[in-house]
């Protein structure tokens, strides 16, 4: 009985002196919410933490973190080659996710770098294949071209390219100019068209309305009628010529004078 006493009275001090010791070697780490965390012990690779608090027993513990959220990145003004040789500057907007952070971490020195030289690459790719028209005019298309480029690429560093968006397109200043004088002239073409569309239907209105009035003539009495009435009103004065009169002279009217024919009495 008083050995066991002592052997657990020992096993007490043993506890309480060792006990701040043991605590020397207790790690706690803490991932916040849409990270992963990659453990290391001594530069060798552990494990992945993910959000929450983990606890590891032991000592040379680094941990390093690497965000798991859904991100953009802005390719800028890349100079490229269409395929009718125009050269152009466009830029990207690519939309990606890391969701394998070992690969990240582990298969290439620099991940972000790698997917911005692939977007770049896809781009010239791509803009090699299709007209200046088709790249101002497809984008949406071409933008679904370049995800498929860099799709593969971005799955060997753990990377899941979610959106590729051509977000814009400089073109040379004589190229500029060319392109508004052809819209110029487009929107003049369209405007003429216009314009002799409704001179034609004009004239169709007038040729039914002369063949109505060539079968109908008292309806031209019944349009001067209206016409009168129509000046009536606007206060207008209307004046029209009466055969045998002539127009006014020295303030008089009065009928048309005939002179005798020669040898007439």
């Amino acid at each position: 009985m008083n050995n066991n006493i002592l052997i657990t009275s020992v096993l007490v001090v043993a506890i309480v002196f060792c006990l701040p010791w043991a605590f020397k070697f207790r790690r706690v780490f803490l991932v916040p919410e849409g990270y992963a965390g990659l453990l290391y012990q001594r530069g060798k690779f552990v494990e992945v933490l993910r959000t929450g608090e983990h606890v590891r027993w032991g000592r040379k513990f680094t941990l390093g973190m690497n965000d798991l959220r859904k991100t953009s990145m802005l390719v800028a003004g890349q100079e490229v080659l269409s395929a009718d040789s125009v050269g152009l500057k466009a830029s990207l907007l690519v939309t990606y996710q890391v969701v394998d952070p070992v690969k990240a971490a582990h298969e290439t020195q620099n991940w972000h770098g790698d997917l911005y030289n692939a977007a770049q690459v896809a781009l010239r790719a791509v803009a090699a294949t299709v007209t200046i028209e088709a790249l101002l005019a497809q984008r949406l298309d071409l933008g679904a071209q370049l995800l498929a480029r860099m799709k593969g690429e971005a799955e060997k560093i753990g990377v899941n390219a979610l959106g590729v968006e051509i977000r814009d397109v400089t073109l040379p200043n004589d190229l500029k100019r060319a392109f508004s004088d052809v819209l110029k002239a487009k929107q003049e073409g369209q405007a003429a068209l216009e314009r002799a569309r409704g001179e034609s239907a004009a004239l169709r209105n007038l040729a039914n309305a002369a063949r109505v009035l060539e079968g109908n003539p008292a309806l031209m009495n019944l349009r001067l009628m209206q016409s009168l009435s129509a000046a009536q009103n606007a206060g207008n004065t209307l004046v029209l010529g009466v055969p045998g009169f002539v127009p006014l002279k020295n303030g008089k009217a009065g009928a048309t004078e005939h002179k005798p024919e020669d040898g007439a009495s």
